[in-house]
């Protein structure tokens, strides 16, 4: 399946090459809004063929054009229109039944999900970034937590993600000025693993996907999941769910296969069994 586009809207544009997908953000003339339910149900859908594949191993998330994405539809939200339409009640049913999707979603994604921000990462744009693992931004990127400068607040749970992503003194920096930061302070303040150059930014996105690949991927999706679990579990229920887990990858091919590999002073091959 190699570069091969899958079975999803236009919006979302879907390529797999090494057990590794990529997932474009394709609304390049509108900076690639999220609000939009068939983005929406793109996202949510891809991350259910991903979590019942077990040849994916990794996502990139990216954007086209010239921005990563600038969150919520401007246009939409002045007009009233689409999930910004209604009284209060029909306006908190769309952001429950809409863009809150999306974090669940890509909470539940069993594969580590690589942001690489190839521009502005706005509003909800932000927290898009921060609903992923991980986080490559070219230097041309900035990221602005800017729902106040609009006269409203995170609605897709920026709050929460950007306090787990930077503690609590820089999260509300962002969420109360709604001022940019750049890709080289938000390497400063650990809001991204990595800034590159532009021109590099994909075959960098491309390579953090394959130091993750090259482990075996049952132990990847498992580790995954315990290091979304901490942020709400005590240590005691962690412990329990590790200890669980812990049997189940002992019994794996893969864990064998690791174990010979390391001891050889080889590359192991995974199967996922």
């Amino acid at each position: 399946m190699e570069g091969m586009a899958m079975g999803t809207p236009d919006v979302l544009l879907v390529e797999r090459a090494e057990h590794i997908e990529t997932w474009t953000l394709n609304l390049p003339d509108s900076r690639n809004p999220i609000s939009d339910g068939t983005m929406v149900d793109a996202i949510c859908a891809q991350v259910d063929v991903v979590n019942g594949d077990d040849d994916v191993r990794a996502v990139i998330l990216t954007g086209a054009g010239s921005a990563f994405s600038a969150g919520g539809n401007v246009h939409d939200m002045a007009g009233r229109a689409g999930m910004f339409g209604g009284n209060p009640y029909r306006l908190s049913e769309g952001y429950r039944h809409g863009i809150q999707r999306i974090p669940r979603a890509l909470c539940h994604c069993e594969v580590p999900v690589i942001a690489a921000v190839n521009g502005p990462a706005v509003g909800a744009g932000c927290d898009l970034t921060l609903m992923c693992d991980l986080r490559i931004a070219s230097r041309r990127a900035f990221f602005a937590e800017s729902f106040v400068s609009l006269g409203i607040i995170p609605g897709d749970g920026g709050a929460w993600l950007l306090t787990k992503a930077i503690g609590p003194a820089r999260a509300a920096e962002m969420a109360l000025t709604g001022d940019r930061v750049d890709a080289e302070t938000a390497l400063r303040w650990g809001l991204v693993n990595e800034v590159v150059d532009p021109e590099a930014l994909m075959d960098a996105a491309v390579a953090l996907a394959r130091r993750v690949t090259k482990n075996p991927p049952h132990s990847v999706r498992m580790a995954k999941r315990l290091l979304r679990e901490s942020m709400h579990q005590s240590l005691e229920s962690l412990l329990e769910m590790s200890a669980a887990m812990q049997a189940l990858a002992h019994h794996t091919d893969d864990h064998r296969e690791a174990l010979s590999a390391f001891l050889d002073k080889r590359p192991g091959s995974y199967t996922g069994n």
